[in-house]
């Protein structure tokens, strides 16, 4: 008989239980073969290993205590011998540190006893549509820059959690690329086709956290004219990014490890919970830990998002790398204009310690190709800040922890500015003169700025 290549691709996917309980094997063999699954069973970890070295499975299912040892001894196995089997561990009801521990050690997700069946349900889509290896993961158009080995290491690193539902902190400093990451971790997971919701945690009004996380119900305060979703539902079998996570105060931080642990929400005005099906991946420019330690960010909510570490590099520590780094950066912006860096360019830039990152030399790189001429672009082109000038603006620590430096270097520019502006009665021409710029140099920062005024006479 002809093999048909067809019923190869259509083929029923194979599940592996491990249990030494034989009411939670029948329970768990009976709901995934109503979903349309093969299921094999092992009944201690010897005989799951010997399964997993003879035969090949989609899902791996299995209990964290055994007579013959734990279910972290099947998630090594499958990882010291590159099984490509996602693996979900059973852990006793409110015992979460064996969870933490089976997500470290590579695992792709965890269930509580008592088995709740439409969370079952919901892990094994999940684990049903992740890709065959990181490698076969969906190509976007978003991509990690640089060839330097620390770079090498997040992709690596990326590569590997995607394919878990592990909490994961990103780390780094502001403009480094983290919510980058964040959505590469997404592009190369189960979960790509889903939602992916950003939140910038501290940009939300204490006063009204609760509710934009968690939604509300109609009359539940003043204003409130009918339901609406919260973040966590809008991530529903998704992702949701929390981004500066460091800025919750830390009654939210409570209610947020609390959504985390017991995965349900309830809706502000509510009685009844319900369950959440959502991925969390964090991020801050701050030390969280150096928060824990001041009792500024909970311990406890600390070691459930940073179950596994993700630390962005600086682009001072990709030094080699920011010559091609910009040369790409300037291919994406200059569109069809023949645009290029002089050498002398490249050298500066490559010497430069960007305190902002890649987000910095984005905006130099805009800089440059506003203010070129015959399309090179020069060192002077940059208006790079000597080191020096750098050091002033940093000794200010309690300004500089509070404030991104680019962002902080913005406010004062901008100051600067509309201070000239004003003096002149908003003629560019003679604040370019005070400023000791050129009219189009200013014209530049002005739109960068978003600084508009009044229309003025430009001679």
């Amino acid at each position: 008989m002809s093999f048909d290549a067809s019923q190869s691709a259509r083929r029923v996917p194979r599940v592996l239980v491990v249990d030494d309980e034989p009411d939670i094997l029948e329970l768990l063999e009976l709901t995934l073969l109503r979903m349309g699954l093969e299921v094999e069973r092992a009944h201690n970890v010897r005989e799951a290993v010997q399964c997993l070295d003879k035969n090949s499975y989609n899902l791996c299912l299995t209990d964290m205590r055994m007579p013959d040892g734990d279910g972290l001894d099947i998630v090594r196995h499958i990882a010291q011998y590159n099984m490509d089997v996602p693996v979900a561990v059973i852990t006793a009801h409110g015992n979460l540190d064996n969870a933490v521990a089976a997500l470290k050690a590579g695992a792709f997700d965890y269930l509580s006893k008592p088995v709740a069946l439409d969370q079952l349900r919901s892990l094994v889509n999940a684990a049903l549509t992740l890709p065959v290896s990181p490698a076969a993961a969906v190509k976007g158009e978003r991509v990690l820059l640089g060839r330097s080995a620390a770079m090498e290491q997040v992709r690596e690193l990326i590569g590997r959690v995607a394919r878990s539902q592990a909490p994961v902190h990103i780390s780094g400093e502001s403009g480094s690329g983290k919510e980058l990451a964040a959505r590469l971790i997404v592009e190369k997971s189960g979960r790509r086709e889903q939602a992916f919701i950003a939140v910038n945690c501290g940009a939300i009004p204490e006063n009204l956290m609760e509710s934009e996380f968690f939604g509300y119900r109609k009359g539940a305060f003043t204003g409130a004219e009918k339901d609406r979703e919260g973040f966590f539902q809008a991530a529903s079998r998704g992702t949701l990014f929390l981004d500066e996570v460091a800025d919750l105060p830390l009654t939210m931080q409570v209610k947020l490890l609390r959504v985390i642990q017991e995965r349900k929400v309830r809706k502000v005005g509510a009685t009844d919970e319900e369950d959440v099906d959502v991925r969390i991946l964090s991020a801050t420019h701050h030390d969280l830990a150096e928060l824990v330690k001041q009792g500024k960010f909970r311990q406890d909510l600390y070691y459930r998002l940073n179950v596994i570490a993700l630390q962005m590099p600086a682009l001072r520590d990709l030094r080699d790398d920011i010559a091609e780094i910009a040369s790409l950066i300037l291919h994406r912006l200059r569109g069809e204009a023949g645009v290029e860096f002089s050498p002398e360019a490249l050298h500066a830039l490559s010497r430069y310690d960007f305190p902002g990152n890649v987000r910095e030399l984005e905006n130099v790189i805009e800089r440059g190709l506003a203010l070129c001429s015959d399309n090179i672009i020069r060192t002077d082109d940059l208006q790079l800040c000597p080191a020096d000038d750098i050091a002033v603006t940093t000794a200010a620590e309690g300004l500089a922890g509070r404030y991104p430096l680019t962002d902080y270097l913005d406010r004062v520019e901008r100051e600067v500015i509309l201070e000239a502006l004003n003096q002149t009665g908003f003629n560019r021409t003679a604040a370019a003169r005070i400023l000791g710029v050129t009219f189009r140099a200013l014209r530049y920062r002005m739109a960068r700025l978003e600084i508009t005024g009044p229309t003025d006479a430009e001679n």
